[in-house]
C-alpha cells in the first residue's frame, strides 16, 4: 500500500498545483478538487482506512458528472477523462476484496456503474454524427457535365469545370459494397533520404481511352494499361533533390487533345525510359509540371518530349522572377488547358523570406510554348507577356491549387492564396491586398480581371484558398444560374454567379477581433457565406489529452493564449 499510496500523493499534488495555475489562468476548478481527493486517499491509504475508498467513490461519481456537463455522452472526452481513475480503482478494489470486504461495497457499484457509462457511448449515435441522405434523384436532366467521353477522365476534376461527376451509372450506392480489388501497381518512387517532410503522392489519374496517366513526387509520368494495370512506359523528370523546397508532390498531369476530335491512338509499351527517346513533333500532348520549375509536354502514345514546345520538350518556369531562390518556386498542381493555351501557376514557400519569386499565373501556347499573357497580383492590370529584361512582382500572392475553366464565357477560375511572409501584412501592396486569399477570374483571352471575390481580408492566418472551384448550374429563384462553388480552409463554402463574381447565397461581414504585431493591423470584419460548416469557437473542454494529466497541462497551455476565435491576430505578450 505504500507504493499505491505514494503514487496516489504524486498524482494528487500534480492536478492540486496544476489545476491551482489552472484556476489562475480564469479556469476550471475540478483539477484543485480532484487533487485534494488524491491526496486525502493517499493520506488514508498510508493508515489503511477505508475512507479512502469511499472518497474515491466520491470522486469517480464527480467526475463522471463533471465530464458529461462539459463534453456529454461522447466515448473519447469520456474515456480520457474516466480512464486513468477506473484503473487506479482496480487496486483499491483489490486490496478491499482480499483485506477489507466492507471496503469494497460502496467502491465496486460505484466503479462498475461509472465505467458503464463511460463505455456506453460506443453503443450510440456519437453526438458529433450529422446524420443526412445525398438525393440519388437527377436535379438537372441536361446539367453540363463538359465534353469528355463517358468512359474517360480527361482533366483533374475530370474536365475543367471541376464537378469530379462521372456519368457512368453501374457502380451504385447498392453495390459499392461488392467491389473487389482487380489490380494494383507499385510506382517504385520512394521517399528518400535527402527528400523534404512533406513528400506525399497526391495525384488523380487521368483515364484516356484504355490508358492512366498518373504522377508521382519526384515527376515521374507512368502510363498504365487500365484493364491490367500493367505499366506501358514511365518518363522520369530526373528531378534533383532540394533541401528547401516544402512540398515534393504532384498532383497530376495535364490533357490536350489531339486536333480536329481525332481519336488519341492507343499507348504504346516500352522497354526503355521514355525520357530516353528522341523529341518528336506532338499532336495530342501531356504537361507535367515539375518541383523544379519546369514545364514538360510529352507524347501520351509513348511519353516522348515534344519538339515543338518550347524548348525541346521543356519550359524553364523561373524565367523573370525577381529572386530565383532554388527550391522556392514550384508548381504541383496540373496546369490548365483551355482554349489554345497552357495556363501555369505555382507555389511560392510560405514564411521562407520576404523576398521571393513570384506568384505570377501564365499563358503559354499550347503547341509552341510562347508566353500570350500574364496575371500578377502585384500588378493586376498588366497582362502583356512581359519583356525580357523585366521582372514580375516580388513574393505576391499565388495560386497553389488547381484552377477552372468556362469556355463559353471564356474565363479562367484561380484560388488565390496570399503573399509571403503569410503571417505578416506589413509588406503588402493594395493590389496584393485585393487578390489574397480570393477566387479570381481571368479572361481567357487576354488575362485581364474580370471579377474577384476576397473570402480572408487581410489574411494573418494563411488561410490560401485551397481547392478547385467547382463549376455547374444551379436552379434559383430567379432562374438558372452560372454558378461557381468554393471551399474555404475555415468551413465556408462560397457559391457565386461564375459569370459576375455576385453572390448565389448570401456573404454577410462579421466583426473580427482587433489588436496584432506592431506595424501591421487585423481587418475590421470578415466575411462568412451563408453556406457554412464553420466550427465552434474553441473552450478550454476542448483541449485534448490522452489522461486528466496531460489534459491539464493542455488547458493551460489554452488559457495562456490569446484566444477570441478563427480570427485571432498574431500578437507578443
Amino acid at each position: 500500500m505504500i507504493i499505491l499510496s505514494v503514487l496516489f500523493l504524486a498524482i494528487g499534488l500534480a492536478l492540486l498545483l496544476g489545476g491551482g495555475w489552472l484556476v489562475a489562468l480564469d479556469g476550471s476548478f475540478y483539477y484543485v478538487a480532484a487533487g485534494v481527493a488524491f491526496i486525502a486517499v493517499a493520506l488514508l491509504l498510508r493508515k489503511r482506512n477505508k475512507i479512502a475508498n469511499l472518497i474515491y467513490a466520491m470522486l469517480l461519481v464527480g467526475t463522471l458528472i463533471w465530464s458529461i456537463m462539459e463534453s456529454g455522452l461522447s466515448w473519447w472526452p469520456l474515456a480520457t477523462r474516466m480512464g486513468l481513475f477506473l484503473v487506479l480503482a482496480i487496486p483499491l478494489l483489490l486490496f478491499a476484496f482480499f483485506k477489507r470486504p466492507a471496503g469494497g461495497r460502496l467502491l465496486f457499484p460505484v466503479w462498475l456503474a461509472t465505467a458503464l457509462v463511460t463505455i456506453s457511448p460506443l453503443f450510440m449515435t456519437s453526438p458529433t454524427t450529422i446524420e443526412g441522405q445525398m438525393t440519388r434523384s437527377v436535379s438537372i436532366p441536361d446539367a453540363d457535365i463538359g465534353d469528355v467521353a463517358q468512359g474517360d477522365w480527361d482533366a483533374y476534376g475530370r474536365s475543367n469545370l471541376g464537378q469530379r461527376f462521372s456519368p457512368l451509372a453501374q457502380i451504385t450506392p447498392d453495390n459499392a459494397d461488392q467491389l473487389q480489388v482487380a489490380w494494383q501497381y507499385q510506382t517504385g518512387d520512394k521517399k528518400g533520404p535527402k527528400d523534404v517532410g512533406e513528400t506525399t503522392y497526391e495525384a488523380t489519374p487521368l483515364k484516356l481511352g484504355n490508358a492512366l496517366y498518373i504522377c508521382t513526387p519526384h515527376n515521374w509520368i507512368v502510363a498504365l494499361d487500365a484493364d491490367s494495370g500493367e505499366e506501358q512506359w514511365v518518363y522520369d523528370a530526373k528531378v534533383p533533390a532540394e533541401s528547401q523546397r516544402q512540398h515534393q508532390t504532384c498532383r497530376g498531369v495535364s490533357y490536350l487533345p489531339p486536333s480536329d476530335n481525332a481519336k488519341l491512338p492507343p499507348v504504346q509499351k516500352l522497354t526503355v525510359p521514355a525520357q530516353s527517346l528522341t523529341s518528336m513533333q506532338c499532336d495530342a500532348q501531356l504537361f507535367l509540371p515539375t518541383s523544379d520549375a519546369r514545364l514538360l509536354a510529352v507524347d501520351p502514345t509513348t511519353g516522348a518530349r515534344c519538339a515543338n514546345f518550347a524548348d525541346n520538350g521543356e519550359l524553364d518556369l523561373m524565367h523573370n522572377m525577381p529572386f530565383t531562390q532554388s527550391g522556392y518556386y514550384y508548381s504541383t498542381s496540373p496546369p490548365l488547358v483551355a482554349g489554345d493555351v497552357v495556363i501555369v501557376a505555382g507555389s511560392v514557400n510560405d514564411n521562407y523570406a520576404v523576398n521571393s519569386p513570384s506568384g505570377v499565373i501564365r499563358a503559354y501556347d499550347v503547341k509552341t510554348g510562347e508566353l500570350k499573357w500574364n496575371w500578377d497580383s502585384g500588378y493586376p492590370d498588366d497582362t502583356a507577356p512581359i519583356g525580357p529584361d523585366e521582372t514580375y512582382a516580388t513574393s505576391s500572392p499565388n495560386s497553389w491549387s488547381v484552377a477552372s475553366a468556362d469556355e463559353e464565357l471564356g474565363l479562367v477560375y484561380f484560388p488565390m492564396g496570399n503573399r509571403t511572409p503569410d503571417q505578416l501584412g506589413m509588406y503588402r501592396s493594395p493590389a496584393e491586398e485585393k487578390y489574397a486569399t480570393s477566387v479570381v477570374a481571368l479572361s481567357l483571352e487576354t488575362g485581364q480581371v474580370a471579377w474577384v471575390q476576397q473570402f480572408v481580408h487581410h489574411d494573418l492566418w494563411d488561410m490560401d484558398t485551397p481547392a478547385q472551384p467547382a463549376l455547374l448550374d444551379l436552379d434559383t429563384p430567379t432562374g438558372r444560374q452560372p454558378a461557381l462553388v468554393v471551399p474555404t480552409k475555415q468551413g465556408d463554402v462560397y457559391v457565386l454567379n461564375r459569370k459576375t463574381g455576385e453572390p448565389i447565397f448570401p456573404i454577410t461581414e462579421e466583426p473580427a477581433p482587433q489588436g496584432t504585431i506592431p506595424g501591421d493591423y487585423a481587418a475590421e470584419t470578415q466575411p462568412t457565406s451563408a453556406l457554412s460548416f464553420k466550427p465552434a469557437k474553441l473552450t478550454e473542454a476542448d483541449m485534448w489529452g490522452g489522461t486528466p494529466l496531460d489534459q491539464l497541462m493542455c488547458r493551460i497551455q489554452f488559457k495562456q493564449l490569446r484566444y477570441e476565435g478563427r480570427y485571432t491576430p498574431p500578437s507578443v505578450g
